[in-house]
């Protein structure tokens, strides 16, 4: 019989781990002394650590290596769990792959700006949100071509909501891809939750769906959202995403005497 020292330093385990394998049954000792509660392991119970320990070398839980060490295995069993394991890895590899797509697109980001906010681009699913909307057309980006679109149309979705006796909440804009000659269609609106909006001739109740998107929270006046997109997008192509569909602006928070105080989230649909 060994002593746990001994068999620990065979196995090149600590007694610790020893202790915790027989607590949860996974290597229980040959004999314990009943009355110092001394551990002692037989020499033909090294192969059974040898084995568990194997297993947890290839990143098997211990809720799995029990069966493992308790039942014989046959060799088809055996295979699918390391194929299973294999599979678990190379998607693990994959997340740290792109993890560190993201970590390199931070960088460059940085490198090209100092503005704080692009330290937190996330990627992230979306809430569908139900909203009202009127639609209007801009010459193109930029708070000079999109500021007056806006000015036109918040206010005709207030006055239907507000003649529907509804509550608005915060407001959203989503827009199409520009056209050939540069003109961007703009939807303007606001979250209406589940509340019953009747549509009319100016606005309409979309609901836009749940999708992916590297979203970033900006502080400050929108008059420079250009800048922020430009490199939400140039971020978006480092980490070897590509964006689809619209792009996406929530108003969190819009005082009208203070743009510096705005809240805005911008967000980019994307794909792998």
């Amino acid at each position: 019989m060994l002593s746990i020292g001994d068999f620990a330093r065979l196995g090149q385990v600590s007694p610790r781990m020893l202790r915790h394998y027989d607590e949860i049954g996974l290597l229980r000792p040959e004999q314990v002394d009943p009355a110092s509660g001394y551990r002692y392991y037989g020499a033909n119970q090294l192969a059974r650590l040898h084995r568990l320990l194997a297993l947890r070398d290839l990143g098997f839980g211990l809720d799995q290596i029990g069966p493992a060490l308790d039942e014989d295995l046959t060799i088809d069993q055996l295979r699918g769990m390391l194929r299973m394991r294999r599979a678990q890895i190379e998607a693990s590899l994959a997340e740290e792959q792109a993890r560190l797509r993201r970590v390199e697109a931070h960088l460059r980001a940085l490198e090209r700006s100092d503005r704080m906010d692009l330290r937190d681009i996330v990627i992230k699913q979306t809430q569908p949100i139900r909203i009202a909307e009127a639609t209007g057309t801009a010459p193109g980006f930029g708070h000079e071509n999109l500021g007056p679109v806006f000015d036109r149309l918040l206010p005709v979705v207030l006055d239907h909501l507000r003649r529907a006796r509804v509550r608005p909440r915060i407001s959203v804009a989503h827009y199409d891809p520009p056209g050939e000659d540069g003109t961007l269609t703009v939807h303007a609106g606001f979250d209406i939750g589940d509340q019953d909006v009747p549509e009319s001739g100016d606005v309409r109740v979309v609901e836009l769906p749940r999708i992916q998107v590297a979203s970033v929270v900006r502080r400050g006046s929108i008059e420079t959202v250009v800048s922020t997109y430009e490199a939400l997008a140039r971020w978006i192509e480092d980490t070897g995403y590509r964006t689809i569909g619209r792009s996406r602006e929530l108003y969190h928070e819009r005082p009208t005497e203070e743009p510096e105080r705005h809240v805005t989230e911008l967000q980019m649909p994307i794909a792998e």
